[in-house]
């Protein structure tokens, strides 16, 4: 387990053998649910290889992308649900084939008491959630769809290290909150500009 350079901010000895003793490694395959809206959380997701997508669900079933967990994060969403005991309000989907060591919820107050530096990388992961949140809140209000849509390919191409995205056009519709045929039309207009080249159930973008 490469926790020590997965993880270099959990610096304390003691805490990085509790996190091997304690977690348990999960290999999550590209596209399945890891938590879903409503279920009860049973632990926290370390990831150590790969990412997972964070939604948000209204009453209609409109679903809205969050944020990305990336190797190296763990979900401030989790977090704030397991320390309340409360039912998961976010779905959490891998993105791609991914690793995560899962650490049981009982752990998480004690781990705060005891490792400033558990305390610190939690603090810190609310934080970057936050300004992520905002970000998105921004987009919805203050950006047109094309440069939502622009920036979610760059995202999920830095995300996981390729060019090429295997994704179809309702996917990226529903993380947008949008139809199908507004993505599609969009999208041929960034390949008449040479942003990237549409393929069968692909997206590939220029360098």
């Amino acid at each position: 387990m490469e926790l020590k350079s997965t993880f270099p901010d959990l610096y304390e000895e003691n805490l990085r053998k509790k996190i091997e003793e304690e977690g348990t490694i999960m290999e999550i395959p590209e596209g399945e649910m890891l938590m879903d809206i409503g279920g009860f959380i049973k632990f926290v997701p370390l990831v150590l290889e790969g990412s997972l997508r964070i939604m948000r669900e209204d009453k209609e079933g409109n679903e809205l992308l969050l944020y990305y967990v990336r190797k190296g994060e763990t979900c401030a969403m989790s977090l704030t649900c397991c320390m309340g005991d409360a039912r998961s309000n976010v779905r959490a989907i891998a993105e791609e084939a991914t690793t995560i060591i899962a650490i049981p919820v009982r752990n998480m107050d004690l781990w705060t008491n005891q490792y400033q530096s558990w305390k610190s990388f939690v603090m810190h992961t609310y934080q970057k959630r936050f300004e992520e949140l905002l970000a998105t809140i921004d987009g919805i209000a203050f950006q047109r769809l094309d440069d939502r849509l622009e920036k979610m390919l760059k995202a999920k191409s830095d995300t996981t290290g390729s060019n090429t995205l295997v994704i179809t056009h309702q996917e990226l519709a529903t993380e947008l909150n949008s139809s199908r045929e507004v993505i599609s039309r969009i999208l041929k207009q960034m390949e008449r500009r040479g942003m990237l080249k549409l393929g069968r159930n692909k997206i590939i973008l220029s360098k």
